[in-house]
């Protein structure tokens, strides 16, 4: 596997490699994820779970989540990979763990990445410590929080209000893998898997784990791919016998689109490589690992500090667990302290499905150049409209006509102008396209 490495790498072979892969992946129906009232769940429209190995909520009338349950015989592993919960899909979150009797939880993204949610807050912090989701009926305490340098490991107390049953649930938190990228190296990453084992979470005695970055393929695929290679190393003593490649292969049958880049691949190769020389008997690598990720440092904080998102609640979706009045304790009678589900959380999800691909465009230097060289035309005494073209239209008259040709003109720098009855085409066509803007249903 080293050669087989070194060659790939020598070559520049990533790429084609990385092309390979995805063009003999396995496709599936995903026609569930699909349906209209299923969208506001899905995080992006381009990552779905497979119809086949979609994990169904039990306790609801829908039983959708987009979150894909993975399993590696060979290996006795099993994973339910997920995207980043939603504001609206938080609750339905927790009651998946609940129902697969999850043990452990294992986030590999931060809720704010570039100035944008990728996560919702579907656990307390240390100054609220109780998060309580009406629409499924569980309450998430936060027990103990141990800060890393560029991890968290929580232990989080899982309720459910119906029944008064309560579980421990641990969160192991990655929160310096950049999106679409990789680990600072394989040590700080294999150190943090070994913790994640310690646990014993990731064992057949468990339920499965739930792994989950944003999308829940590139980040929870890489380790997910890494942990099963090494296991299987260790049952068939052998590091020449794994092959990377088509365990990943097998791996998305299960989930689309598992490692979305060549250099998560070519991470997950190194990180495998690294793994096998403790897999073979060398002990001494791990307090190696434990040195070279340097966890006992202070993490390195933001500047400014992201801001937090509003408590992710859903209004009531046809969920078939009991109703209490108003947050009231099957048991107790007292209040629970439920909190109120919020009306925005459907509208903020559907917008939720639509940042992926803007965030890409965002992060394109050259498409932010082109946003500066536009012509603007100042005016704080009109009100403006755009058109798709970018350039500033408002209402007719000769003085705003002739500044308006004059930005075309340096739009079209070949001269080809477009002629006056098509501006004012252009300019009815806003008009009417801005009066269809405000009519809500």
């Amino acid at each position: 596997m080293e050669q087989e490495f070194e060659d790939i790498d020598s070559e520049g072979r990533w790429q084609n490699l990385y092309l390979e892969i995805r063009n003999q992946s396995h496709e599936c129906a995903f026609k569930v994820a699909k349906y209209p009232e299923n969208r506001n769940r899905n995080r992006y429209r381009d990552v779905s779970p497979f119809d086949h190995s979609r994990v169904k909520l039990e306790n609801t009338e829908n039983d959708y989540i987009n979150a894909s349950l993975v399993v590696m015989e060979e290996a006795q592993r099993r994973y339910i990979l997920t995207q980043g919960p939603l504001r609206n899909t938080c609750g339905h979150f927790w009651l998946m763990i609940w129902e697969q009797k999850t043990k452990a939880v294992i986030m590999l993204n931060r809720v704010i990445e570039k100035g944008s949610e990728k996560c919702a807050q579907y656990w307390p912090t240390q100054e609220e410590r109780e998060m309580s989701f009406r629409d499924t009926r569980f309450v998430v305490t936060l027990v103990s929080e141990d800060v890393k340098s560029y991890y968290t490991t929580r232990v989080l107390e899982l309720q459910n209000a119906n029944t008064g049953e309560t579980r421990q649930i641990y969160h192991f938190h990655y929160t310096t893998w950049p999106d679409f990228g990789v680990p600072e190296s394989p040590a700080s990453f294999l150190n943090f898997l070994f913790k994640v084992r310690e646990s014993g979470s990731l064992g057949m005695d468990q339920g499965p784990a739930v792994v989950h970055c944003s999308a829940g393929i590139g980040r929870s695929g890489t380790f997910s791919l890494v942990d099963t290679c090494l296991v299987l190393m260790d049952k068939r003593k052998d590091p020449l016998a794994v092959d990377i490649r088509k365990i990943l292969l097998d791996m998305r049958k299960y989930r689309m689109g598992l490692i979305q880049t060549p250099d998560q691949l070519r991470f997950s190769y190194m990180a495998v490589l690294e793994g096998a020389k403790y897999i073979m008997g060398d002990s001494s690598v791990q307090k190696q690992w434990r040195e070279l990720s340097r966890e006992d440092q202070e993490p390195l904080s933001e500047s400014p500090p992201p801001p937090q998102p509003p408590k992710c609640t859903e209004r009531y979706n046809g969920s078939k667990l009991s109703r209490l009045e108003d947050g009231m304790d099957p048991k107790t009678g007292k209040k629970t302290g439920l909190e109120t589900p919020n009306k925005e959380s459907d509208r903020d999800a559907g917008i939720n499905a639509r940042k992926r691909h803007r965030d890409e465009k965002m992060s394109n230097p050259t498409q932010k150049t082109q946003k500066q060289t536009k012509p603007r035309i100042n005016d704080p005494d009109k009100k403006r409209k755009r058109d798709g073209s970018g350039i500033s239209i408002c209402k007719h008259d000769a003085s705003e006509e002739k500044r308006w040709e004059t930005a075309a003109k340096q739009q079209h720098p070949r001269g080809r102008n477009p002629p006056l009855h098509r501006t004012l085409h252009l300019k009815e066509n806003n008009n009417v396209q801005s009066r269809q803007k405000n009519v809500h249903f």
